[in-house]
This record gives C-alpha cells, sequence and structure tokens, in this order.
C-alpha cells in the first residue's frame, strides 16, 4: 500500500492502470435466498469474470434514488461489468428500500429506507455465500471467501459505512446500533453520506433520522471514499460537496480519499447505462473509477501487490488530470 501519510495524486484517465485486456463476465439473476423474519425473499444478482480461481468478493449495495429499477439487483451494470471483468465476484442485493418492492412494503417498519436491514442483508449473503457460489452456473470452487469487500453508492454507502464499523443511534430507541462484519475487510464509499447533527439543514433531514447520529469514528476496517467535487446535496446540508468526504476524514487509519474533479452524485454515471438521472454523464469518468477502485482492492487483498500503487502513478501521466488521491 502508500504509505499512511497525507499524500495528494492527480488522476489522468487516458492511462491503462496495467489490468490488460478486460476479461468475458457472465451474469446471473435472481439468486432467491429465503431469510426468516424478512417480508420478502432476498434476491440477488451475481456478476463475475468467466475464467478465475480464487477470485475476491465484491457486496454492492445500491443507493435510493428516484428510479425503480436501478435502485436493485438490476442497476450499476457499468461499475459491475467492469469490477467483474478486473477479477472479482459482485454479489448485488435488492434490499427492502427498492422501489420495486415500495409498494409491498410501504408502512413496513423500517420503511422507507430500511437503514438497519440493508446492512442485514449483506450479513446474510455472506451467511450463504456457499449456496450461492453453487447455484450461479460456472462459479462453484472460485470464489476465495476470505477476501471480501464491501462497496455502496449513497445511501449504499452508508449501508457499507455499517459493514465497516461506522455506528448509528436508533432513531427509535436511541441505542447506538453495531452491524460491523467481520468478514468484510475492505470496503469502498462512493458518494456516501457525512455527518449527521445541527449540519443536516436541507428538506430531507427530517426524513432521515438515521443519518444523524452516526459516528465514524469506529469505523476502522480499511476504506476507499470516493466523492464527487460537484457532488453538493443540499437536501441534506448547505456543506457543499466536502459533506461527503467525512467517511474519510472522521474516521481511522487507514483510509483513501478519491475526488473525481467535475463529478457528481451518479460520479458519470454508474447506477446504469445512459441512465436519466445522471447529470454528469462521462463513461471516461466511470471507467477511470472501476479501475481505481479494482486497484485498490486488489491490493488490499494481495498485500505487497503494487496494483494501486501503479495505477496512480500511471494515472499521473499525459497531459490534464481529472481527480486526487490523498491517504493517511
Amino acid at each position: 500500500m502508500t504509505a499512511s501519510t497525507d499524500t495528494d495524486t492527480d488522476i489522468n484517465t487516458d492511462t491503462d492502470t496495467g489490468f490488460g485486456a478486460p476479461a468475458p463476465v457472465l451474469s446471473y439473476s435472481p439468486v432467491v435466498l429465503s431469510v426468516p423474519g424478512r417480508p420478502v425473499d432476498l434476491q440477488v444478482r451475481v456478476t463475475a469474470p468467466v475464467t478465475g480461481t480464487g477470485l475476491p468478493v465484491i457486496l454492492l449495495s445500491h443507493g435510493h434514488g428516484g428510479s425503480n429499477n436501478l435502485s436493485s439487483l438490476n442497476g450499476y451494470a457499468p461499475l459491475a461489468n467492469l469490477w467483474a471483468a478486473a477479477g472479482f465476484v459482485v454479489v448485488q442485493p435488492t434490499h427492502l428500500s427498492s422501489g420495486t418492492l415500495s409498494r409491498h412494503l410501504a408502512g413496513s417498519p423500517g420503511a422507507p429506507f430500511f437503514w438497519r436491514s440493508r446492512a442485514e442483508d449483506m450479513s446474510h449473503v455472506l451467511d450463504r455465500l456457499d449456496e450461492i457460489e453453487k447455484t450461479v452456473p460456472r462459479l462453484a470452487g472460485r470464489i476465495d471467501h476470505d477476501k471480501i469487500a464491501v462497496a455502496g453508492h449513497s445511501l449504499g454507502g452508508h449501508t457499507a459505512g455499517l459493514l465497516l464499523g461506522a455506528r448509528s443511534s436508533d432513531p427509535d430507541t436511541g441505542e447506538e446500533v453495531d452491524l460491523t462484519d467481520r468478514r468484510i475487510t475492505a470496503g469502498v464509499l462512493l458518494a456516501a453520506p457525512g455527518r449527521g447533527g445541527d449540519i443536516l439543514t436541507g428538506w430531507m433531514a427530517d426524513k432521515v433520522p438515521f443519518l444523524h447520529g452516526t459516528d465514524f469514528s469506529t469505523m476502522a476496517t480499511p476504506a476507499l471514499v470516493v466523492v464527487g467535487d460537484r457532488d453538493d446535496s443540499r437536501h441534506f446540508t448547505d456543506v457543499g460537496p466536502d459533506w461527503h468526504a467525512d467517511p474519510y476524514r472522521l474516521s481511522p487509519a487507514p483510509k483513501t480519499l478519491l475526488t473525481l474533479f467535475g463529478g457528481e452524485h451518479l460520479l458519470g454515471g454508474i447506477s446504469g447505462y445512459d441512465a436519466d438521472e445522471t447529470t454528469d454523464e462521462s463513461p471516461e469518468r466511470v471507467a477511470a473509477l472501476a479501475r481505481l477502485t479494482s486497484a485498490y482492492l486488489r491490493t488490499r487483498f494481495q498485500p505487497g501487490d503494487r496494483a494501486w500503487q501503479a495505477a496512480c502513478e500511471a494515472l499521473t501521466t499525459g497531459a490534464g488530470s481529472s481527480g486526487r488521491v490523498e491517504s493517511k
């Protein structure tokens, strides 16, 4: 890994990270898991490279956008496909907060965000990873069960943070909730919510009481926090785009912050190909994000591998830059 001191690195999206030509991938859905007490079955999509063994896993938590299928196992194909091509098995659940389920679950305990259930979904997936592996054609025996990462976008970033060790206060009871899953040894937070409390001044502040008690000081698992420098979430706070960097700044080392210049909340279009909700569409930004996050996780899972260092060094060459990396 890079040194544990703060550093800045420019990023150029035109340079390859050294992974070579992308590999063909397979995508299989739904894998249906019956979970006791869950109001509907847990359905997941699995995307994986066609070949290879000892494959690490990325659990990908979708956001809570206005769309239906993008906020489900059917979304985030631009990232899932690129991560799988880089050698990862990507597992995407449909959380209870998905628009595909909203009409069935309106008024259910935890609705509409199901913030606690979302994290529990990921732990259920890990509990049943053997079953998932055997269900997906051509995947049995190819997963490394000791190399597990979690990634999440927007509300999914909050979900990922909880699994990595961040705490939240239950707005109904006031109790501190610990949903850490220690089987997960690395994380990627994409445009995740920042701190709560008095800085939540937007019109959504009263609708997300579970965000008010977020505590990043316990999020000890290594993670890469990705933010866009134009991701100004005024519906939550007037702090500006820097709010999304809180999971980096307020958590203990080792952490890395990737800031994408020009990036808005969809970071170039990660939730779906040609999605209307993307306000900063840039396939180049999405590709750079996938390459960098893949390199970060590859190095995390293989100590001594120079993928992350090489990616950052390679991406500083050429004309222009599209982002910055700093670490602690």
